[in-house]
């Protein structure tokens, strides 16, 4: 072999398209016009067509219908390379040309011909190219397509008809009898896609797939990919119906089925499920216990990742596996040792954490980070589990923590003892210990900022405090321009909780102030001009317990306020915070990809709201609720509603969504029974809300100057013109259309929907004794709950309180606190009793405003 060849080898197949220009590529496809043509020189120029298309290159409209035009003129050739190449160009360059409908008796005589392999290629791009008004033309040879003996041009009409079946569905339907007919075919292929296509043609049927399903569950499939498939839908159905009985019996009886494939799937099924009995769960745990001994890596792999995911839901029952997942550790497959690890962490006796730690220290050097972050994540939930284990658990932390590593896996170990130092008082001094240490070398700005506000939050409560200040102290002198920011934040909490070092914290931010950043020395003016106030309110609000708004909102509200040219001042407390982050359920040894960000329900709607004409009037947006369902859900029309609350308005979204495929709704509107207090300001209809594609329409109202008015219901009508369109197309018939109404439930505005409250943290009993001279409202009230756990939930879910407000054993205590719509702060404290089979609360309000203290209490009557 010539050193050139080799070279070729090494870099791939790939390196010779590298430098591909679609130009030259476009005049290379004019030799197709060439009579004779050399099928080997139009394979190779064809393929780099189709290779630049899959890169994503675009072609104008007149490349792709030159080229396109082009290709054509090799229908002429019989190679059966190239002409199964002319196919896959046209369904690749059909989005892009024009006209091409030109070529649909050709690709139809290929359908209907004698060579099998040009067939199954025809049908596909013959499907791909032609319109809904043309179908019914190759309706027949479709259907004949379908029973075809030859698996390849079943299969390929069959997938065909499923892709059609999202814009024809009507058309569709009438080739499902020629589909069943094949459900049992002997071609594993054939029989998946047909009931594909079976059961999505019946989606919208529920009484259809139960039969359909009930009936292939008795009947013998015998492709394993068709078995899958029915074991999926019958695991819904199961989810769904309330006998569930024949669904999940069938689904166990797929447990001895000879394929493997089919094995795991109905395993998968069974632990997924909410319905299932003991017996059937050890069934398919035992199942996944042999696959954890097979000698095929792939099976290992499903075996120990499901029941990775089981030890959430049922952690005893994956306890008998623990030696076949202690073989496992020592997998060469590390994703497989990995998740055998991390599963029996979750399942492990707390006698036996010290030897599965040493077991983890020289397993961790052989995986690469994104193991070891599945690892760290496993111990953190050890750590929650077994609360005395924190010593050699915080030690086996920091021991990684000083390993080398990427930022990620540092920022998942850091955040393992955050989460120690915050759920374990016993393990606070040791984690921020090893907190401290790590931030005298740590590289990462990030990280060492995160570490300095734990050291804020927690290190005030520790026994010794003083002995903190040196290390927080030492970033000031040391890092850069953001981790010494946070330093002298760290610093002014200290001072602000604990007297006996307010001194020396002083006379520490006096010499910051000599600092060369401004940012630093200005923070370091701030916090020593607000600690030697001695205003034990001031250094409340601006040091111990501070209100951050959140930056989205915030720069949207404060522009809207720019353009609305108001002369009020910009209330700030009006803008929603940043939410609590809530930790997502992980899957218990799941390995963890990259997620994209969240982003809170007000941001999530901040550009529909646009639509609304004025909008920036309004100020900013104080509150998105939770969307309520105003229909059922299997209706034809589909309603909810989306409250956005304002200081001074109400704005009422309805999601519109129409499920009839005959039907066109157009001037579609919500009729409003007002609260005779509220005002209507505006309402905005939606024009046309086609088949399937949800529409959007607003009211807004005015809410009423008594806080106490605000509350109650609208009744409403959803109102509309019905126009009968042709559900091929979506168009209407032409006929005259006639106004009709549909009823929607009531729309309720109750206390939770003008409150952003949250629950009591370490401080609020401060708070509240501080907030003794403002305006408290406070009643007794006998409640309809006869258990005072219940009646403390909802309580909670009323006042729209979140469940963490709820404390205490036989006497429930809630304490909590937020803002009102209007920018005014509440705090709210109840006692909840039960005595002889009733439950009594004694609940009070403070606020600045009696009005919004009222509301509190008015809302619980």
């Amino acid at each position: 072999m010539s050193r050139r060849d080799k070279k070729e080898d090494e870099e791939g197949p790939a390196s010779r398209f590298r430098n591909l220009d679609k130009t030259s590529l476009i005049q290379e496809a004019k030799y197709f016009n060439n009579t004779p043509v050399n099928p080997r020189k139009c394979i190779k120029i064809l393929t780099k067509i189709i290779y630049l298309l899959n890169q994503g290159e675009k072609f104008t409209i007149q490349e792709a219908t030159d080229t396109f035009f082009a290709t054509t003129k090799l229908f002429q050739s019989k190679d059966v390379v190239l002409r199964r190449l002319v196919y896959l160009s046209i369904k690749e360059l059909s989005p892009m040309a024009q006209d091409v409908i030109i070529v649909t008796s050709s690709l139809t005589k290929d359908m209907t011909g004698r060579e099998d392999l040009f067939r199954a290629a025809a049908i596909r791009a013959l499907c791909t190219i032609t319109d809904s008004t043309m179908l019914q033309a190759i309706e027949r040879y479709m259907k004949e397509a379908i029973v075809e003996k030859n698996s390849a041009v079943s299969s390929a009409a069959l997938v065909s008809a499923l892709h059609l079946s999202n814009t024809v569905p009507d058309l569709v339907r009438r080739w499902v009898n020629e589909a069943q007919d094949v459900i049992l075919s002997e071609n594993n292929m054939v029989s998946y896609h047909a009931l594909g296509l079976v059961a999505g043609a019946r989606r919208n049927d529920r009484l259809s797939t139960v039969k359909l399903i009930t009936k292939m569950s008795r009947a013998h499939l015998r492709s394993p990919y068709a078995l899958c498939l029915l074991i999926r839908y019958a695991a819904k159905l199961a989810e769904e119906e309330e006998v569930c009985g024949i669904y999940l019996d069938f689904i166990e009886t797929c447990l001895r089925h000879k394929s493997e494939m089919v094995i795991y799937e109905a395993a998968h099924a069974i632990i997924n499920s909410n319905k299932v009995t003991a017996v059937t769960l050890n069934h398919a745990v035992s199942v996944l216990q042999i696959f954890c001994v097979s000698n095929k890596a792939t099976l290992r792999l499903a075996g120990a990742r499901t029941l990775a995911k089981l030890t959430e839901k049922h952690p005893n029952a994956v306890a008998d596996c623990a030696v076949d997942l202690e073989n496992l550790i020592n997998d060469p497959n590390r994703s497989i040792a990995t998740l055998a690890m991390t599963t029996l962490l979750a399942t492990g006796a707390e006698s036996s954490i010290d030897r599965l730690v040493k077991q983890i220290g020289g397993f961790l050097s052989d995986i690469p980070d994104e193991f070891k972050i599945v690892v760290v994540q496993a111990i953190r939930r050890l750590c929650s589990k077994f609360p005395r284990k924190y010593h050699s658990l915080a030690a086996f932390l920091a021991g990684m923590l000083r390993e080398d590593g990427g930022v990620q896996y540092k920022t998942a170990i850091a955040e393992a003892i955050i989460a120690l130092v915050e759920e374990n008082p016993d393990a606070k001094e040791i984690g921020l210990a090893h907190l401290c240490e790590f931030i005298e070398d740590c590289e990462h700005t990030s990280l060492a900022v995160r570490i300095l506000n734990v050291l804020a939050m927690e290190g005030p409560k520790a026994r010794q405090p003083s002995r903190y200040i040196r290390f927080v102290y030492n970033r000031v002198i040391l890092e850069s321009g953001a981790v010494r920011a946070e330093a002298v934040n760290t610093l002014a909490r200290f001072g602000a909780t604990r007297p006996e070092l307010l001194d020396n914290i002083k006379v520490l931010l006096g010499r910051i102030q000599l600092d060369d950043e401004d940012e630093v020395r200005d923070r370091a003016v701030f916090y020593a001009t607000i600690l030697e106030s001695g205003d034990a309110q001031l250094i409340n609000d601006y040091i111990v317990d501070v209100r951050l708004p959140n930056p989205v909102l915030l720069e949207k509200a404060l522009i809207d306020h720019i353009n609305s040219e108001s002369e009020e001042l910009f209330n700030i407390d009006s803008v929603p915070t940043e939410e609590d982050k809530k930790e997502d359920k992980e899957a218990s040894a799941e390995i963890e990809t990259q997620k994209a960000p969240t982003v809170s329900r007000e941001e999530h709607y901040m550009d529909v709201l646009k639509e609304i004409i004025g909008i920036e009037n309004y100020g900013p947006l104080f509150k998105t609720c939770d969307s309520v369902d105003l229909t059922e859900p299997e209706t034809e029309y589909q309603v909810r509603v989306v409250k956005h609350i304002f200081a001074r308005h109400l704005v009422l979204q309805f999601e519109c969504l129409n499920t009839l495929s005959t039907m066109l709704l157009e001037q579609v509107y919500v009729q409003l029974d007002c609260i005779p207090e509220y005002e209507m300001v505006n309402q905005i209809p939606c024009a046309q809300l086609p088949y399937n594609k949800q529409g959007n329409i607003f009211c807004v109202l005015q809410f009423p100057e008594n806080t106490v008015e605000s509350l109650g219901s609208f009744g409403a009508t959803l109102e509309f013109v019905c126009q009968d369109c042709d559900p091929a197309t979506g168009l209407p018939d032409g006929s005259d259309g006639y106004a009709d109404i549909y009823p929607l439930e009531d729309v309720e505005i109750v206390c939770a929907d003008q409150f952003r409250l949250r629950a009591a943290n370490d401080e609020w009993e401060g708070t509240w004794e501080r907030a003794a001279s403002a305006c408290e409202a406070s009643d007794t009230f006998g409640l309809s709950q006869t258990n005072v756990d219940e009646a403390a939930t909802a309580v909670c879910d009323h006042l729209g309180l979140p469940r963490a407000a709820v404390s205490g054993g036989a006497v429930k205590e809630i304490c909590g606190g937020g803002m009102w719509r209007g920018g005014v702060p509440v705090l709210i404290k109840a006692r909840l009793v039960a005595a002889q089979g009733a439950v009594t609360m004694q609940i009070a309000a403070r606020s600045s405003r009696e009005a919004v203290a009222t509301l509190v209490l008015a809302a619980v009557g």
